[in-house]
C-alpha cells in the first residue's frame, strides 16, 4: 500500500500514515530503533527505493530505522489487509497438504467442480482475489479440517 503522506506526532508518541485506504496510526514504541525524548526523529521520508510503502527516519543519535505501511495495517488490524492474511496462511497451508495428499489432481479437481487453472489461481499465494469460502472447500477436499477460534482482543 502506497503512503501518500506522513507526519510525526510527538504528543501522541506516534507516526501518522495517510494511505489511499485512510489514516494509519503507528506507535513510536513498536519501532527499532524507538523514537524517545531524548533521541528525537530529526529527519524522515517516504522511501521511493520501497516503492513508497514504507517510511526511513534517522533519530538524533545517528541510529535509523523504518516503518512499513504492512507493519501499521498490522497494528491497525486492518479488515481487508486481516482478510489477506488469513487467505495467505490457508494457501499456504493448502500447497502444504497437496504434497502430502496422495490425491491424484484430476480428482481434485473432479471434486472441487472446478478447471486446471483455477485450481492453480487457489494455490496461487500472491492470489488475493480468490474467496476464503473457496479456499475452505479446496482444504476439505484435501482431508483437513479447519476451525476458526475467535478470541475477544485485551488491550
Amino acid at each position: 500500500m502506497i503512503i501518500e503522506s506522513v507526519c510525526v506526532d510527538n504528543r501522541r508518541r506516534e507516526w501518522v500514515l495517510e494511505t489511499s485506504r485512510g489514516e494509519l496510526s503507528y506507535p513510536f514504541a513498536k519501532c527499532d530503533p524507538e523514537p524517545t525524548p531524548s533521541d528525537r526523529v530529526v529527519e524522515y521520508s517516504i522511501d521511493d527505493e520501497l516503492g513508497r510503502e514504507a517510511v526511513t527516519y534517522m533519530l538524533q543519535s545517528g541510529r535509523v530505522g523504518f516503518v512499513h505501511s504492512d507493519m501499521a495495517l498490522d497494528y491497525n488490524r486492518e479488515p481487508a489487509y486481516m482478510r489477506d492474511l488469513l487467505l495467505h496462511q490457508l494457501t499456504v497451508e493448502a500447497l502444504a497438504n497437496l504434497e502430502a495428499s496422495r490425491l491424484p489432481k484430476r480428482e481434485i479437481l473432479r471434486r472441487l467442480g472446478t478447471s486446471a487453472a483455477q485450481l492453480y489461481r487457489l494455490l496461487d499465494p500472491t492470489n488475493y482475489t480468490k474467496s476464503v469460502d473457496s479456499m475452505l472447500e479446496l482444504l476439505s477436499v484435501l482431508g483437513c479440517e479447519v476451525e476458526l477460534t475467535v478470541h475477544t482482543r485485551t488491550a
